[in-house]
């Protein structure tokens, strides 16, 4: 902006009846002489423009009200400012000031003086004794490291003070005799003496603490929060407090819980997790506590009469104890508990704690999971009826008892890892089908189930062996209390053809679009960038920068955390061992388990937990708010897009690298609502004992909900098998596909998933839980080019361990992929945003794998269930030939069906049927139910021929989880085969006669 000519700053001197003016972020370098003449401005900004010093004339503005001055480089002011009588705020956030500007004594009308992010180390408190008109003061993010008082005289005016995140490690506000609020978190404080007359609110989180004086005792406290400090006990001031509202001592040492503090007549809300509590005091009157946390302690029982006497409480979350029983409640009479949220996950409770939780007809979020639950009783489920979220995971269940459906308002039922085998018929429910319910079992489940995701108990097979050797992962998001899912992830077990894997997580805060666009491309950029550079802190600091920049517009505005995980052979031995490299920016974050202990990778981005950060955007002049963001946008300090925040927030990533180990057990990805919940030794030891990853998953997910999550939650579990027992090649017992092969010259049906097309649909959004989960690895992503071109020489592939001859031999590995296809609120088309007939506008999910496996051998007979079921080397020593089919369908009742036979594949692709199934894909990923007359090996191949816009991740093969055929189909398909077997056998001399018979390979759909 110009300062003087036609249209400049100085024209303003025109506008005689000029109040506000609003210069910020103009870069002026000085503040123009003739803005000073305009008498009539009482309220002015120049903040952000690069000012060094205010010329003496701003002393004309005798009607100045509000003057900002934030994010300049001021370290002085001039003495004509104290003419302004009538300056009531002045803010001098974010310049260069090393001391208390002396001018400020003469602004007799000040009240509020902000000076967060200066340069203050040490503060004489005298000054503010001079000060006497002053009543809020602001000195976050200074270096503040003591406090000085040049006299006794007490200070009677500040009534606000805010000292977080200094370096005060002692703090004496005795004299401060009118102080009503303190904030102090974030220093390095160890002991804290206040005057209790005034108080009303404390706040001293996250420090050092042993020990918490206030005199005289605060009659009108009615906030105390002290959480993460190191205090034995609960303060005796504290407990004779009678006003106080709120208490939060979670993180410390304590060990009891005072009676004074459980039945103080004026306490709502009580957070005492992550302590060593033992026990609690009996009750002997009724309070009026509303929200009691007591997760993560010792405590092995309540108190008998506590439900009976704590008839107000709404939230009760006792997870992460030793609770074997629950106490009942109101014996002999009508319930009146106002009990709405319970949570009680992993503890020792049994069956015979099911009949007390009767007593809490207004339960609407109840979670058991973790427990030793065998049975759920039909008769006390069905009085449960105001029930939302039932989260029964983790136990040892056989069956959801069919009185769920007296729970109209039900929208969310957990029930994994367990052994269900019988479910009931939930769709009916009105919220059910609003919010698109998942429940993840792990066994077979009643064919009526048709939209619910299950998941089979996990299986090795050979075609499995061979894809999870060395790793192999799972993925569980889940949506909370928030209507949309902001978290994607990439997995690809198979990268760059060759055995390296990536892995990423990507959150968006509040926005769902910029994660999205990082999982479709982020993989694409590194494949780039991995062959433009061998060195690792280039290729991923480049795989950033340039995802940053292909963001476009939609990261004019929008950030995203990502942590992107690339495991390789070290470049100085191609044969060798494995190396993990990681890069990252925001809050998502990565651990490696090695030998059963967490290895944090990653750094956290964030104004809270990086001081180096903190004090770069700082220097760069940015305005950090009161809830710790950088200009009230964002807590993240390096992030992908939000463009338009630079230079203070950026694209560079941490980069790390480390050799892969054999004691290298899994690696864990995560994003910012995971890891606040959960620690990293927590969900090492809650999951390591787990062989199976998807599990893995969802338990951390689980438990982030249960101890008290409700944003948007994404955790990936790897698991690792790095080492001698980890070999993949022939020479230890594992027999790899065929020496020698080749690839059928007839077209292929679909195109490889290279292309952006894959063999399975997943698109999952639920109110309280959205689960996108893939299971392993060794998807060959970037090997669909050569497809079309006949005879391809591939070398033999084997373990690092062992490497490989030179060799001509083509094979191909078990090639599955995932994507999720853009989502619609409705679950219609984005395009029309007309429904399907058939389809579930909720949006649900409807999966469909197809593994497609060429045998060498004779017999055409179909392969019977069980020998698919047996051991793992069944399918090498079979002989039979032709094609064999296994198709998938995730989310099916309780049956197996395997086809086989031969065909050809330009009938398929001109099949009707399959036509008028995807004639119509809905942009949520949901498919048509079946029709009688559908041709199931003709769907397998028909899969959308869409280009561009899908994710391609790698999928767990599951033999067990195999398509369904509905009993009035079942004649209809067994003609099919029949029809399949007899033009199968018509072709084989013809083909044999053509070209050899190939040795096994396998072929993408």
């Amino acid at each position: 902006m110009r300062l003087d000519g036609s249209g400049g700053l100085d024209s303003l001197c025109r506008f005689s009846q000029l109040k506000g003016l609003n210069l910020s972020h103009n870069m002026l370098g000085e503040l123009p002489i003739l803005l000073c003449e305009i008498s009539t401005l009482t309220e002015l900004n120049i903040s952000c423009n690069g000012l060094h010093h205010l010329p003496p004339q701003i002393g004309n503005l005798f009607n100045l009200q509000t003057l900002c001055l934030d994010g300049n480089f001021l370290t002085s002011l001039p003495e004509e400012l104290g003419n302004l009588q009538q300056l009531c705020s002045l803010g001098l956030s974010f310049n260069n000031f090393s001391e208390l500007p002396v001018v400020c004594e003469k602004l007799t009308a000040l009240d509020k003086l902000a000076m967060a992010g200066n340069q203050l180390e040490t503060l004489n408190l005298g000054v503010l004794n001079r000060m006497s008109h002053i009543r809020y003061v602001d000195l976050r993010l200074n270096h503040l490291r003591r406090l000085s008082v040049d006299s006794l005289k007490g200070n009677k005016s500040v009534t606000h003070m805010d000292l977080r995140d200094n370096q005060l490690t002692d703090l004496d506000l005795s004299f401060l005799g009118s102080l009503e609020q303190l904030h102090c978190e974030r220093n390095q404080l160890r002991e804290l003496t206040l005057s209790g007359f005034s108080l009303r609110a404390l706040y001293a989180n996250t420090n050092c603490l042993m020990t918490v004086n206030v005199y005289p005792v605060p009659s009108l406290l009615t906030c105390l929060e002290i959480s993460r400090n190191q205090l034995l006990c609960i303060p005796d001031w504290a407990c004779e407090a009678k006003k106080l509202e709120v208490l939060d001592m979670s993180y410390n040492l304590l060990t009891e819980l005072p009676s004074r503090t459980l039945s103080s007549l004026s306490l709502r809300k009580l957070m005492v997790g992550h302590n060593h509590v033992q026990s609690l005091p009996p009750l002997l009157e009724h309070i009026p506590l509303e929200v009691l946390d007591l997760q993560h302690n010792l405590i092995t029982k309540l108190p008998e009469m506590f439900f009976f006497k704590a008839l107000n409480l709404r939230y009760l979350n006792v997870s992460a104890n030793s609770l074997e029983s629950l106490p009942s409640v109101c014996p002999g009479e009508e319930s009146l508990s106002m009990l709405q949220l319970l949570y009680l996950t992993n503890n020792n409770l049994t069956d015979q704690c099911i009949p007390d939780l009767v007593g809490h007809p207004n339960l609407r979020v109840l979670h058991l999971a973790n427990n030793q639950l065998q049975t759920f009783p039909a008769s006390k489920l069905s009085k449960l009826e105001q029930l939302e979220e039932l989260n029964l995971s983790g136990n040892k269940l056989k069956t959801i008892p069919t009185t769920i459906a007296n729970c109209k308002q039900l929208h969310t039922l957990i029930a994994h890892s367990n052994e269900i085998s019988i479910f009931p018929e939930i769709l009916h429910l009105p919220r059910i089908q609003q919010s698109k319910c998942r429940c993840w079992l792990y066994t077979s489940i009643e064919r009526h189930i048709a939209t619910l995701k299950i998941d089979a108990k996990p299986s090795f097979t050979a075609d499995s062996a061979l894809s999870s050797t060395l790793w192999n992962h799972g993925l569980a998001e889940m949506a909370g209390q928030r209507n949309k899912l902001c978290v994607s992830a990439l997995a690809l077990g198979s990268f760059a053809d060759s055995l390296e894997a990536v892995y990423g997580m990507f959150d968006g805060d509040k926005n769902e679009e910029l994660p999205r666009l990082l999982q479709c491309t982020m993989a694409d950029v590194l494949l780039e960038e991995v062959q433009q550079s061998n060195i690792d802190s280039v290729f991923m600091s480049n795989t950033f920068l340039v995802s940053h920049r292909k963001l476009g517009m939609a990261g004019q505005k929008l950030g995203s955390s990502a942590v992107l995980c690339y495991i390789r052979h070290d470049a100085t031995d191609l044969a060798g061992s494995f190396t993990l490299t990681l890069a990252n920016v925001g809050t998502c974050q990565a651990i490696l388990c090695r030998s059963g202990k967490p290895l944090p990778l990653s750094k956290v981005f964030s104004l809270e937990q990086y001081p180096e950060e903190a004090r770069r955007v700082k220097e760069q002049k940015a305005i950090i708010t009161e809830d710790n963001k950088v200009n009230g946008v964002t807590c993240c300090t390096r992030m992908l897009g939000c463009t338009y925040l630079h230079p203070w927030v950026l694209p560079k990533p941490h980069v790390y690298s480390i050799p892969l180990t054999v004691e290298d057990e899994m690696l864990l990805l995560g994003n910012k609502a995971l890891w606040e919940h959960l620690s990293y030794t927590e969900a090492v030891t809650a999951v390591r004992h787990l062989h199976d990853p998807l599990a893995a998953a969802k338990k951390v997910c689980t438990l982030a909900q249960s101890y008290g999550c409700q944003d948007n939650v994404g955790a990936m579990v790897v698991c690792l098998n790095i080492g001698e027992d980890s070999c993949t090649c022939e020479m230890h017992g594992l027999t790899l596909p065929g020496s020698g092969g080749v690839i059928s010259t007839a077209k292929p049906a679909t195109p490889s998933s290279s292309s952006g097309i894959a063999s399975e649909f997943s698109s999952e959004l639920s109110a309280s839980e959205v689960s996108s989960e893939v299971g392993s690895t060794a998807s060959d992503e970037h090997s669909g080019a050569g497809m079309d071109a006949g005879l391809v020489p591939r070398t033999e592939r084997r373990c690092s361990l062992h490497p490989v001859p030179p060799s001509s031999i083509f094979q191909r590995q078990p090639s599955c992929a995932t994507f999720s296809s853009n989502q619609s609120d409705n679950g219609l088309d984005s395009d029309d945003e007309q429904p399907v007939e058939g389809v579930m506008t909720n949006g649900s999910k409807v999966e469909v794998e197809v593994d497609i496996h060429c045998c060498k051998g004779k017999s055409l007979e179909p392969v019977p269930p069980g020998a698919e079921e047996g051991s793992p080397a069944a399918g090498s020593e079979d002989d039979s030939g032709g094609l064999f089919f296994r198709i998938r369908r995730q989310n099916s009742m309780n049956s197996n069906i395997l086809l086989a036979g031969t065909k050809e594949r330009c009938e398929l692709q001109k099949s009707p049927s399959t036509c008028c199934l995807y004639g119509k894909k809905l942009s949520n990923g949901s498919i048509v139910p079946l029709e009688e007359s559908l041709n199931l090996i003709e769907v397998a191949t028909e899969v959308p021929k869409k280009k561009t816009g899908y994710f391609a991740a790698p999928t767990q093969l599951e033999p067990e989880d195999r398509f369904v055929v509905p009993p009035d189909l079942e004649e209809e398909v067994k003609e099919q085969i029949k029809q399949h077997h007899e033009s199968g056998a018509e072709q084989e001399p013809n083909e044999k006669a053509a070209m050899a018979p190939p040795d096994e390979f396998d072929t993408a759909l």
